[in-house]
C-alpha cells in the first residue's frame, strides 16, 4: 500500500506481481522512439519560498530571504520569451509558499490576493496577454486551489518524485506520497492534461521506481490526462551530496518507464540533468521544456543545452527533432488539430476558451503555434 494514499482519499493498490513483472525490465526490452520532442519556454520562478525543506532542493529561500515576482517583472520575462519565440511560460513555486512565509503572504495581501493561487491566476494572464501558453508547476495542490487556475493553463504538473517515504524528504513537514498522487488525480478529475515524473536517487529503491510508475500508469488509465512522465536523477548540489545515479541506472529506470507507461505518454529526461544521447535506446521521445534565455531556477547549476546540442542528439540518434507546445496535440480541440492528425485523441474536450483563443488568434502568436504544430521548423 502507497504511505498515506487512503489518507488522502487516493484508491491506487499496485499489484507485487506487477511491480516484480517491471523490475525484471531493461533496456534491451524497449524500442527507440522515431523522433525526439522539445518545447521551447521561459521558466519563471514566481516565489523561492517553499513550505518544504527536501535536503536535495536548492530553489527554496528560508522565510526572510524568499522572493516574489511581480506583475511586472512576470511581463517583462514573458515579452522576451515570446520575443525568442518561445511557446510556453513555465511557472514554478514551491509547495504553499504563503503557509510559513509572513513576507510573502503579506505581499500577496498589499497586491490584493489572499493566497498565492489568484495571484497566480493573475500572472497566467499577464502570460497570454503577453502570447504564452502557460503551464503552472504549483505543487501540491486541493481542488479548490487546482480549480482557482486550471483554465488559464494549457497543462499543469507537479512530480511524484517517489511512493516511498525518504529521508530527502526531511523535517516536520514533509512530502507525502498519498498528496502527492491526489494532486494528479484532481488534476485527472479537472481534465487538465498533465505533467508528472519521477526522481531518482533520494533514496528510493528499484521497488520504489516500479511502484511509483506503475502507479502513475493507473491514474492515467482512470483519467486519461497524464501526456509526459519525466525520469529525473538528483544531481549533486550545495544542499546535496548524496551522489546522482550511475548511467546503467538512469538506463534501466528509463526503461522501465516507457515499458510500464502507455504509447501516449511521452517519456522524457532533461538534458541538462541527464544523459539523453546515452538514453535514446532506452525509449526517450522527449527532452523537455528548454529555454533559450532564462535558467533552469530549480537547479542553477546545470544550464539547458543549446538548441544545436538537442540537434547534435537527434542526430546521433539517427531521429528528428520536433519542437511540440506545452500541451500536446492530442488534448487539442479537433479545429486546433494538424489536418492529418493520427495519434490517439485524449478523452474529452479539456482546453478552455483563453487557451483556445490564443491558439487561434490571427497574430504572431497564433501563427506561432501552427507553425509549431505544422512542424515548419524552429
Amino acid at each position: 500500500m502507497i504511505p498515506g494514499a487512503a489518507e488522502y482519499g487516493v484508491d491506487v493498490t499496485i499489484e507485487e506481481a506487477d511491480v516484480d513483472r517491471l523490475l525484471a525490465v531493461g533496456p534491451e526490452d524497449v524500442s527507440p522512439a522515431a523522433e525526439l520532442s522539445f518545447a521551447r519556454n521561459v521558466f519563471v520562478p514566481l516565489t523561492t519560498a517553499c513550505r518544504y525543506t527536501c535536503t536535495y532542493c536548492t530553489y527554496f529561500d528560508p522565510p526572510g530571504e524568499a522572493s516574489l515576482l511581480s506583475t511586472a517583472e512576470v511581463r517583462e520575462i514573458c515579452r522576451e520569451g515570446a520575443d525568442a519565440g518561445c511557446t510556453e511560460a513555465l511557472f514554478t513555486f514551491g509547495d504553499d509558499p504563503d503557509d510559513r512565509y509572513t513576507e510573502i503572504h503579506d505581499q500577496l495581501a498589499e497586491w490584493g490576493h489572499d493566497s498565492i493561487h489568484t495571484y497566480l491566476r493573475e500572472v497566467c494572464e499577464v502570460a497570454l496577454e503577453e502570447g504564452l501558453l502557460p503551464h503552472a508547476n504549483p505543487g501540491d495542490q486541493t481542488e479548490a486551489q487546482m480549480a482557482e487556475v486550471a483554465d488559464l493553463n494549457a497543462s499543469m504538473g507537479v512530480m511524484l518524485e517517489t511512493t516511498a517515504e525518504v529521508g530527502a524528504h526531511a523535517g516536520p513537514r514533509k512530502k507525502e506520497p498519498g498528496q502527492r498522487l491526489r494532486t494528479i488525480e484532481t488534476a485527472g478529475e479537472l481534465g487538465v492534461p498533465f505533467t508528472t515524473g519521477i526522481l531518482v536517487g533520494i533514496g528510493d529503491s528499484w521497488e520504489d521506481r516500479a511502484e511509483s510508475l506503475l502507479a502513475i500508469r493507473a491514474m492515467h488509465e482512470r483519467y486519461d490526462h497524464v501526456q509526459e512522465v519525466i525520469v529525473q536523477p538528483v544531481v549533486d548540489n550545495e544542499r546535496w551530496s548524496g551522489g546522482t545515479p550511475d548511467l546503467e541506472t538512469m538506463r534501466r529506470v528509463t526503461a522501465m518507464a516507457r515499458h510500464a507507461l502507455p504509447d501516449e505518454i511521452s517519456v522524457q529526461v532533461p538534458p541538462n540533468l541527464a544523459p539523453a544521447r546515452d538514453l535514446v535506446d532506452c525509449g526517450i521521445d522527449d527532452l523537455g521544456g528548454v529555454s533559450p534565455i532564462t535558467d533552469d531556477h530549480i537547479n542553477p547549476d546545470y544550464k539547458w543545452p543549446a538548441l544545436r546540442e538537442l540537434e547534435a542528439i537527434a542526430e546521433e540518434a539517427g531521429v528528428p527533432l520536433c519542437e511540440r507546445l506545452p500541451v500536446y496535440e492530442r488534448f487539442l480541440p479537433t479545429e486546433l488539430r494538424t489536418e492529418g492528425f493520427d495519434g490517439r485523441v485524449a478523452d474529452g474536450d479539456w482546453l478552455s476558451g483563453p487557451i483556445r483563443a490564443v491558439l487561434a488568434a490571427d497574430d504572431a502568436a497564433g501563427q506561432r503555434y501552427r507553425s509549431v504544430l505544422a512542424g515548419e521548423g524552429y
